[in-house]
């Protein structure tokens, strides 16, 4: 007989790094980075009609200290790479980050020297979100994954 059939009903059994993951997955607050076209489907998931707040993300967050999801959403021109990878080295720890749309995540139709070829040459990407531009439902499919990331990771490296 195990300790699980002695305790009462109403009890339950975790360990802290589970906790902590489940706590962490529902309280991301994300940092926008939109940057061209996918910003506006952004946008239009953190509106009333998707209601990103089921996932606890009701607030884009306007400081880089207050977040700990940076979402890069359309083309990053090499001018702008600097300015990202200082408010990422600015976001709080632990940090994740969504590319959002194949301009972020492989430069997209823009081949030339002015765009970088993929965000993750500047800041590491968790999950790429593909789509010209991705609708707001494949958005919240990036972040259902990005959660379920984050809820098996270890959260105390």
């Amino acid at each position: 007989m195990g300790i699980e059939e002695k305790l009462p009903s109403g009890i339950l059994l975790t360990s802290v790094s589970k906790f902590v993951n489940w706590a962490r997955t529902g309280s991301m607050w994300p940092a926008t980075f939109g940057l061209a076209c996918c910003a506006i489907e952004m946008m239009a998931t953190g509106a009333g009609q998707y209601d990103l707040s089921r996932w606890g993300m009701e607030v884009f967050r306007a400081s880089p200290r207050q977040a700990d999801l940076m979402i890069v959403s359309g083309r990053v021109s090499q001018k702008m790479a600097p300015a990202l990878r200082r408010i990422y080295d600015q976001m709080a720890d632990p940090k994740w980050v969504i590319s959002m749309g194949v301009c972020a995540s492989a430069g997209g139709m823009f081949t030339n020297y002015a765009v970088v070829q993929g965000v993750d040459t500047i800041v590491p990407v968790d999950v790429y979100v593909p789509g010209c531009p991705p609708k707001p439902e494949m958005l919240m499919y990036g972040i259902l994954t990005l959660q379920k990331k984050v809820r098996t990771e270890e959260p105390f490296k």
